[in-house]
């Protein structure tokens, strides 16, 4: 929201400068982003007379002019305006001076051999205006020498972030309002006089949508003149960042940003019949003032005539029914909308406007008559012309909430203590009613219970309640019935009476106390699920890969590509960010394209969140590995692309510094989407695996991206990828304690055994290193995959693997018995799979 200062000042009666109303802005909630000062884009220009005006002698468009700045020295400056003359007073821009048209710099130059010592301005060289047939003139008395920013009165404007909860501040009038409750002036009335209708309004104005449009208001101006709208009406506009078009259409956009009321003006020659709020007929369309076209349907409230649709209620005007220069005659509409659907009907068409973001958070609906009086007053003025009764077709809402409130909730849950009369003068400056409730006594002379309920109707009475605050008011008087403005639809309870109290009063003024703190070493706040999460991202990060944090959101076509989403909003922001993501991996795909976008050759990524299934949320972490795992170079010569191994190996350091047990995972198929309960059928088949701990618990799973996947993503190198659901790792046994159990290491050597076995080619090895490793648990404490050859000597669909396997006695060296014992343990075992050893 933009405004400038004087237009401000229009509302409150204050002396406060620029800055001191910037601060108080930000001490009451109403965040100032910025505050442009015109008069340091001005600096460097002066009012300056032309004394004479000479032909150039080398140019037949150029003249060369002596400008006095009052100071008795004039200078020589050389002008191509066709309009520069002796005796003109105008603007002159000295060297050093900016431009604020197009940024350039002036110096002292020679323009064909003659030197100019600046340049005479026009309006629109210096963004005043449009106008650039000639230099600006000014008023023949206008001081010399004096700074032009000061001779113009530049105003500084203001751009503050109003939050939608706050649609009174949508109006300059209301940040007067709270300026002037927080000291900073005095609020000016509003000065909306009725004006009388002087013949009926030859239009019949109703409303067909009780809902859409509860109340609908008009009346008929005719023979008027629309025009350019008057200066200090467009210095204001422009202000706000509006680009004034012409008196009618100045003066509803100016009703709207000075009192947050939006209103619409038709060209009364391009009505036919009864103009109508109504729905919208499936199929029909409208041609908006934008230029677009937009298809309507049943759950549209829009405005018509005999001829059709004219209007989206609420939100845009039609094309058709505009003013133009050539209007003479008017309907005015004063509405009120339903804000939900008005907010419904802007997500459907995409559309927006400054009159959307004024309904959709609610506007005052007791300012109907007042606005219809100031839109009405403003165009007699700019335009003239002879007014019609006003018609009133519909009721609006009552607008106001009556709030049940103790005071002494200002120090319990604001945390400050005001006293009563501060808080009551606080509330009535911003427009509350204050009424004291009646004291309830008990019979046994005690006070009665307090009220501190929300917000009922006005026509019913505040229930009375047991208070939970522990400092209710020390006087039965002390409980309130605060009645909220219609301009505060956000108002339902009494904390917000509180924040209201609080804000003005001051948020600085709210002490700093320091959360209470037991004696001791403070307690470790973080947890498992958290210290997990910690753990993983510093062995993540000393594995090379580079956290990311996507979005929780994704489109429709991303959750497509991974199986489809379950959770699917109605009114996404973005129809990118419409889908809960069923998988971290399309936001790290996405990542992915990226980055290959931009030339990167190796994409290592990995990501912790939620990802949201059709039962609940789950944490996972997943990795990718994109591109090139080492680069060409004279030893290997190609450069080498990750594969599914390269995630495994990733995801099992990653699982061991989870605390999973490791050496118990066992490498099973992916399963399908539908098998899964879950997305599945992004991995390529054959290149991916599962790890589990027995066959149905399912800890992480790895593998290389399936071909049709990366093609949705357009990805153009292979990419492994890896995922890891954190809520299957099973909790470390005997984590309760910090120590850890003394390491006490083995008196005796380690002894190793190698043993060859041949095995169907579709075994996988890690079920063979597992099973020799549970041969002899007493004795066994390490088995390892040394050699995997197939080829001669090992018959057609066999392999033949050699496993180292490390022996570790106890109180006494073995001997060769125990030894074969031993071995023969180890055969055993893998003859079970299918294995035999090879002879």
């Amino acid at each position: 929201m933009k405004f400038s200062l004087s237009w401000l000042k229009a509302h409150l009666d204050t002396e406060a400068t620029a800055a001191e109303i910037a601060t108080k802005l930000n001490a009451i909630g109403l965040e100032v982003e910025g505050v442009e000062d015109p008069a340091e884009r001005l600096a460097g220009f002066r009012v300056a007379r032309v004394l004479t005006a000479a032909r150039h002698p080398d140019a037949d468009k150029l003249q060369v002019l002596s400008v006095d700045l009052g100071d008795g020295n004039p200078l020589q400056v050389v002008c191509g305006a066709p309009n520069a003359r002796a005796g003109l007073v105008g603007v002159l821009g000295l060297p050093g001076a900016t431009v604020p048209a197009n940024g350039m710099v002036l110096k002292k130059s020679a323009i064909r051999g003659i030197e100019s010592n600046g340049m005479m301005c026009s309006t629109r060289e210096l963004e005043l205006g449009e106008d650039h047939d000639g230099i600006i003139e000014l008023p023949e008395g206008a001081p010399l020498g004096m700074p032009f920013a000061e001779y113009h009165g530049a105003d500084p404007v203001f751009d503050v972030s109003v939050t939608p909860n706050r649609p009174d501040c949508m109006g300059v009038y209301g940040i007067a309002r709270d300026l002037a409750a927080a000291g900073l002036g005095t609020l000016r009335p509003i000065a909306a006089q009725a004006v009388p209708g002087s013949f009926p309004c030859p239009v019949e104005v109703r409303t067909d949508d009780a809902d859409g449009c509860p109340a609908f208001y008009g009346r008929v101006i005719r023979g008027l003149t629309n025009g350019p709208s008057p200066e200090w009406m467009q210095a204001r506009l422009k202000s706000a960042g509006q680009r004034p078009i012409s008196a009618l259409v100045d003066v509803t956009n100016y009703v709207m940003l000075t009192y947050g009321r939006p209103a619409h003006a038709y060209d009364l020659a391009q009505l036919s019949g009864a103009v109508v709020a109504r729905r919208a007929k499936d199929g029909e369309s409208v041609t908006a003032l934008n230029g677009k076209d937009y298809a309507l349907d049943s759950a549209i409230t829009v405005i018509a005539d005999d001829s059709g649709v004219h209007d989206i209620a609420g939100i845009m005007g039609g094309e058709h029914s505009g003013c133009s220069d050539s209007t003479t005659e008017v309907l005015l509409e004063v509405a009120y909308f339903d804000p939900e659907r008005i907010a419904a009907t802007g997500r459907k068409l995409n559309l927006t406007s400054d009159a959307r973001q004024r309904f959709e958070r609610g506007v005052d609906p007791t300012f109907l008559d007042a606005g219809l009086e100031l839109l009405t007053t403003l165009i007699v003025e700019s335009c003239g012309g002879e007014v019609s009764e006003v018609i009133r077709a519909g009721t609006p809402p009552a607008g106001t909430k009556t709030v049940a409130y103790d005071p002494s909730l200002c120090a319990t849950l604001g945390g400050v203590p005001i006293s009563d009369e501060r808080q009551k003068t606080i509330l009535e400056s911003l427009g509350f009613v204050v009424t004291p409730l009646p004291f309830r006594g008990g019979g046994d002379g005690s006070h009665a219970p307090h009220v501190t309920g929300g917000a009922c109707s006005q026509d019913e009475t505040p229930p009375a309640t047991d208070s939970p605050h522990p400092n209710p008011s020390p006087e039965g008087e002390g409980l309130w019935q605060v009645t909220a403005p219609g301009w505060r639809p956000d108002i339902d309870g009494a904390p917000d009476i509180v924040e209201e109290v609080v804000r003005i009063h001051g948020l600085d003024n709210i002490a700093s106390v320091p959360l209470p703190r037991a004696d001791g070493v403070a307690r470790p706040t973080a947890t498992a699920e958290q210290k997990l999460e910690r753990r993983l991202r510093r062995a993540a990060a000393s594995l090379g890969l580079n956290e990311a944090i996507t979005w929780s959101f994704i489109s429709e076509a991303e959750a497509a590509a991974v199986g489809g989403g379950h959770w699917v909003l109605q009114n996404p922001i973005s129809e990118d960010m419409k889908v809960m993501r069923p998988s971290l991996l399309p936001g790290l795909l996405s990542a992915v394209r990226r980055n290959l976008d931009r030339g990167a050759s190796s994409v290592r990524l990995f990501e912790i969140g939620r990802r949201y299934l059709a039962d609940g949320e789950y944490p996972a972490l997943v990795l990718v590995l994109a591109g090139e795992r080492q680069p060409r170079g004279w030893q290997q010569g190609k450069a080498q692309d990750f594969d599914a191994f390269d995630a495994k190996a990733a995801c099992t350091e990653l699982l061991r510094v989870a605390g999973a047990p490791v050496d118990n995972l066992q490498v099973m198929p992916v399963p399908s989407a539908a098998e899964a309960g879950e997305a599945g059928d992004f991995y390529h088949p054959g290149q991916s695996a599962t790890l589990r701990l027995g066959p149905k618990n399912v800890v992480a799973s790895f593998g290389m991206v399936h071909p049709a996947t990366l093609k949705a993503f357009d990805i153009g190198v292979p990419v492994a990828i890896a995922g890891i659901h954190l809520d299957a790792i099973p909790a470390r046994k005997g984590s309760a304690g910090f120590a850890r159990v003394n390491y006490a290491p083995p008196a005796l050597q380690a002894v190793t055994r190698d043993f060859a076995f041949l095995l169907d080619a579709d075994k996988p090895a890690g079920d063979l290193l597992r099973a020799v490793k549970g041969a002899d648990k007493a004795n066994i404490v390490a088995a390892r995959l040394f050699d995997d050859f197939r080829g001669q000597g090992v018959p057609e669909g066999q392999k033949s693997l050699a496993v180292e396997v490390t022996l570790q006695p106890q109180d006494k060296s073995y001997t060769d018995d125990d030894l074969k014992a031993i071995a023969d343990k180890v055969t055993a075992a893998a003859a079970k799979l299918g294995a035999v050893l090879r002879g």
